[in-house]
């Protein structure tokens, strides 16, 4: 057995150069197809282009406020696990991904592989079925942001016991399986969920339910870890600065949804700020009602969490609702956090109590308070199918994952051995520690 995983193990790298070396060697037509009456708006080019820089900036301050929070044997292995989905993310994204997201629909559930597969017809001219003032390859990589940071966060839930190499084989199952069919779903003209009047404005179904869900099923999957789960932090300042960074980056991953510069990239941008300020507070004067000290990482995780709620709902209500969402989603996710911590369910960093159960908070309040179509206007039309889409996303998604690690555990087995997570996977996965402390001497 030892030595048939040894040589998948040395066959594998090979294998993986070989596709991407016949994938870059297809000839593809690049060329943009006109589009008649369609104007590029400077603005709108520049603040998206801006947005999308912002939201890449989220995935390496995921890293720093992961990694903050493991024992430190872990931490290069935490912060390389989210780290490593800006290349595997981005490669597959434009050779198929965006067209399993984004292509001609196939009955509302995914796109055709073939209408944008390597980029094919996806060029500088806007596209007016998506972004009607950018270049739609600009949309393209706006949407790659958020494709690169969902399995980032699932990587909180499965922390200090997977192995690198199958982690990064479920990441690309992951996103052509479980991440292309829901952003299709849901943000799609004829994606079904978008049909039924689903609203999701940047992401609180396709990015942080789903990977609430797919972490709560990975960890239910790997089991828990062998040497205990309670431990301190070991990194505080790199929490406050991956939170600091997140916080950043959100502005974009929300205000950028808006796709151009306007009023509601602006409505986007203050609800944001104003969501994660009293979840912050929230989190921090529970923690003070229930007699225990206000840590930085609480004030921290309460931060995340309302940005998580406001997602789904950041450019259809107003600021008084914002306050509520923030303050629901951190009440919320907080009693879940202490509810998971009395369980068997090892989900190292709380994505699932944290980003999931945030997530679905933002997306049931969405569905009452979005402006005209929300429950509080008198039709409760929208809020159902919301209940109806939350029961489907989450079988699909806990479903569909369990099933992809159990395809990566056939292929590469998914957990280290108890050595190797005695000795922490910094050593046994990288070879390398955070701080060598013998370069001091």
């Amino acid at each position: 057995m030892n030595e048939k995983n040894s040589k998948r193990r040395y066959l594998t790298p090979f294998i993986f150069l070989s596709v991407i070396a016949v994938i870059a060697l297809i000839p593809v037509d690049d060329t943009t197809p006109h589009v008649a009456d369609a104007a590029i708006n400077g603005a709108d080019t520049a603040w998206m282009l801006m947005a999308s820089a912002l939201v890449l900036l989220m995935t390496p301050g995921l890293a720093f406020f992961y990694g903050g929070m493991v024992r430190y044997k872990n931490l290069v292995s935490t912060l390389l696990q989210s780290f490593i989905t800006l290349g595997i993310i981005s490669v597959i994204w434009i050779v198929v991904g965006f067209s399993l997201a984004f292509g001609d629909s196939i009955g509302g559930f995914i796109g055709n592989p073939l209408t944008f597969f390597m980029f094919k017809n996806v060029g500088t001219a806007p596209n007016p079925d998506f972004a009607a003032t950018i270049p739609f390859a600009l949309f393209a990589v706006f949407q790659l942001k958020f494709a690169i940071i969902t399995p980032a966060l699932i990587t909180g839930g499965l922390a200090e016991r997977i192995r690198f190499s199958s982690l990064m084989l479920f990441i690309v199952l992951f996103s052509l399986f479980i991440y292309a069919p829901l952003a299709h779903w849901t943000w799609h003209p004829e994606g079904f969920l978008h049909k039924w009047g689903v609203l999701d404005f940047a992401g609180g179904t396709v990015v942080h339910i789903s990977a609430g869900f797919a972490a709560l099923s990975g960890a239910i999957f790997l089991g828990r870890r062998k040497d205990g789960e309670e431990s301190n932090p070991t990194n505080v300042p790199y929490i406050l600065l991956g939170t600091g960074l997140l916080w950043f980056g959100w502005f974009g991953f929300n205000g950028g949804s808006a796709l151009a510069a306007n009023e509601v990239a602006v409505t986007a941008f203050i609800n944001t700020n104003l969501a994660s300020a009293t979840a912050m507070l929230t989190w921090m004067l529970t923690d003070g009602a229930r007699g225990k000290k206000r840590s930085a990482t609480g004030a921290a995780v309460g931060a995340v969490v309302g940005l998580v709620a406001i997602t789904p709902a950041a450019g259809f209500v107003n600021v008084g609702q914002s306050i509520f969402i923030g303050f629901a989603g951190a009440l919320v996710s907080y009693f879940a956090v202490r509810l998971k911590s009395r369980s068997s369910i090892d989900d190292t960093l709380d994505v699932f109590p944290c980003h999931g159960i945030g997530g679905m908070v933002g997306m049931l309040l969405t569905g009452v308070f979005a402006k005209d179509v929300g429950l509080i206007y008198g039709d409760p039309t929208i809020f159902l199918y919301h209940l109806v889409a939350l029961i489907v996303v989450g079988v699909f998604t806990f479903g569909g994952s369990y099933l992809l690690y159990k395809l990566t555990n056939l292929i590469l087995p998914m957990r280290v051995t108890e050595l190797q997570e005695e000795r922490g996977l910094d050593i046994t996965q990288h070879g390398e520690v955070a701080t060598d402390i013998s370069s001091s001497f």
